[in-house]
């Protein structure tokens, strides 16, 4: 005689009800931002006046956005591959060998993740003007790198870490040099944490705001663009249709880095590598 004893309880309890009143008070206002960005009026404020796409084409016809936008774009995507590289690089590093200081290395390494953007910002200015660097998207590009390049590391210390290092001592045991090893084992077994790698370290650069106002000089990324147009009430409708394209953009490259990253680790636990 068996018996089967059923142990249910509440689906919906505080957990649940906590979850659901974070992502309300996180999103229900980001969502106001494609609301009011076809409302056929200069004025933010219920009830809508009506629908319009005024507002997207006008951001074809500006000149200034239009730059801004390509510094932005252009920045974020050197940005991603350097980051990228560099993130490879330093997660094999620490989880292949022995290094001496392992430790203190990580936690230098990651120390932009934990100063306050405002501080690295000036830090930063201060060392570009004795330096006798002119300002521009290079300093820029090197702030962002700076930011980004530790959100890589982690990434890729997560895909690389729980790789059998029996793979790649049999690649050279077999003749193949560490070189050769790295391409025909270490990298294809790591391309979903790099795909994810570069869509995060993109994402990151691209809405980067106080770097890129210290360092950016005359060239403007789209972030100070948006900030410097705020300023004026008449435009504020169509800096609503940018960031909400800005906004399903973003949303679009942070899912396909975590479906990615998600997708590397079920190969890796399927595989048992």
């Amino acid at each position: 005689m068996s018996t089967h004893t059923s142990v249910t309880g509440p689906r919906f309890g505080p957990l649940g009800i906590y979850a659901i009143t974070y992502l309300a008070f996180v999103y229900i206002p980001v969502m106001f931002l494609p609301m009011f960005s076809f409302n056929d009026s200069v004025f933010i404020a219920f009830p809508l006046k009506g629908f319009t796409l005024e507002w997207y084409r006008a951001l074809a016809t500006s000149d200034g956005l239009i730059d801004a936008l390509y510094n932005s774009v252009k920045i974020a995507a050197v940005v991603a591959v350097l980051a990228t590289a560099l993130g490879t690089l330093a997660a094999k590093a620490v989880t292949r060998y022995k290094i001496p200081g392992r430790g203190p290395v990580i936690t230098f390494i990651m120390t932009p993740l934990v100063i306050p953007g405002i501080i690295m910002g000036i830090a930063l200015l201060v060392i570009v003007n004795m330096l006798g660097i002119e300002m521009s998207v290079y300093t820029i590009g090197l702030g962002h790198l700076l930011v980004s390049t530790p959100f890589s590391m982690l990434i890729m210390v997560s895909r690389l870490e729980g790789f059998d290092k029996n793979l790649e001592e049999a690649s050279q045991d077999l003749g193949e040099g560490a070189w050769r090893t790295f391409w025909r084992v270490t990298f294809p077994l790591s391309v979903p944490g790099i795909i994810a790698s570069l869509l995060l370290s993109f994402t990151i650069s691209f809405d980067e705001f106080i770097l890129a106002f210290f360092l950016g000089g005359q060239d403007i990324t789209l972030p100070v663009y948006i900030w410097g147009q705020l300023r004026f009430p008449a435009k504020l409708p169509v800096i609503l249709a940018l960031g909400a394209c800005i906004l399903a953009v973003s949303f679009v490259l942070v899912t396909f880095a975590e479906w990615f990253r998600r997708r590397g680790v079920q190969i890796k636990t399927s595989s048992g590598v």
